[in-house]
C-alpha cells in the first residue's frame, strides 16, 4: 500500500461540473426566458388591439360591412348594417341577453346576393332551438368576431381558415330578446401571467439542476 493510500488520501478523480448536461439545461432556460420575453411583446400589442377596439366602440358612424374574411381589426365593434335577402341557415348557439338572462341566440347565415359567402346576423335571443319566422330585411348592428374562430393549433400550424365576423342586430326580430354584444373588454389578454410563467420555470429549472450537481459533486 502506498504512503498516499496510508496517509488516507483517495486515488479516486474528483467529479468534475458536466459540460454536456449543462450546456443543455441553459439552452432550455434561454429558450423559456425568450417565451416570456415573447408573451411581454404580445401583452403590448394585444393591450394596443384593446384599446383600438375601445375606440371603435365609442365610434357611432356607420361602416360598410366586410364582404370577405378576414375582418380587419380596424373595423371590428364598429356600427354597420347588411341586407339579408333570405336566411339560408340558422346556427342556434347558448347566450345571453343584454338583461343577462340565458337562452339561445339565433345566428342567420343570411344570402347576400347570387354569389358570395353571405353574412352572419345575431338577430336575438330565443327560449329554444327553434328559428324565428323571419325571412330578412335590413339588419343595423355591431360587426363582432364570428363564432366560428380558428383554434392556437390550427393558427401555429398556419392551417387557420380566415374567421367570418358576424353582426349583432341592435334590434332583435318579433319574438326575440336582444343579444348582449360583445366588447373589448372580452378581449382575453393572460400574456403577463404566461410571461410570468415561463421565467419561473426556468428559474426553478436552473436552482433545481445546480442543487443536483452540487449533491453530485460533493465528496
Amino acid at each position: 500500500m502506498t504512503d498516499r493510500a496510508e496517509g488516507g488520501v483517495s486515488d479516486t478523480p474528483r467529479p468534475r461540473w458536466p459540460l454536456g448536461p449543462t450546456l443543455l439545461v441553459l439552452i432550455a432556460v434561454a429558450v423559456m426566458i425568450g417565451l416570456g420575453v415573447w408573451q411581454l411583446q404580445r401583452k403590448a400589442d394585444k393591450e394596443a388591439l384593446i384599446a383600438l377596439y375601445e375606440r371603435n366602440m365609442a365610434m357611432s358612424s356607420l361602416v360598410s360591412y366586410p364582404e370577405l374574411p378576414p375582418v380587419p381589426d380596424a373595423m371590428l365593434y364598429r356600427k354597420s348594417s347588411v341586407v339579408c335577402l333570405e336566411p339560408v341557415r340558422w346556427d342556434p348557439r347558448s347566450g345571453t341577453d343584454r338583461n343577462g338572462g340565458k337562452g339561445f341566440r339565433m345566428i342567420a347565415d343570411c344570402r347576400t346576393g347570387a354569389e358570395g359567402p353571405g353574412v352572419l346576423v345575431d338577430v336575438g335571443i330565443g327560449d329554444g332551438f327553434a328559428p324565428p319566422k323571419w325571412t330578412g330585411g335590413i339588419v343595423q348592428g355591431t360587426i363582432v368576431p364570428g363564432p366560428e374562430q380558428p383554434g392556437m393549433i390550427a393558427r401555429a400550424m398556419g392551417k387557420a381558415s380566415p374567421a367570418r365576423a358576424m353582426l349583432v342586430a341592435d334590434t332583435p326580430v318579433a319574438g326575440l330578446r336582444p343579444s348582449a354584444v360583445p366588447s373589448a373588454d372580452d378581449t382575453p389578454n393572460n400574456h403577463l401571467a404566461y410571461a410570468v410563467q415561463w421565467f419561473l420555470f426556468a428559474a426553478a429549472a436552473l436552482v433545481i439542476y445546480i442543487l443536483a450537481v452540487r449533491r453530485r459533486l460533493r465528496p
